[in-house]
């Protein structure tokens, strides 16, 4: 069985692969995901949930070359 895991993207980052990582997670674009972290953090807690989950998402465990 395979089982779908949260983690931050090496391939697809800006800044720490949060939000690459939603994105591949819920199979969507990450410039999507970008702009609700952008309009979350200026009309709510988009940065508290930002930094929350960078430090919360492990990175993959394979790595990409």
């Amino acid at each position: 069985m395979d089982t779908k895991r949260l983690f931050r993207s090496k391939a697809d980052r800006v800044i720490a692969g949060v939000c690459g990582g939603v994105a591949d997670y819920f199979v969507i674009d990450p410039v999507l995901v970008r702009i609700l972290f952008v309009l979350t953090a200026i009309f709510g807690a988009g940065f508290i949930i930002y930094l929350v989950l960078w430090i919360m998402m492990p990175e993959p465990p394979y790595k990409f070359e």
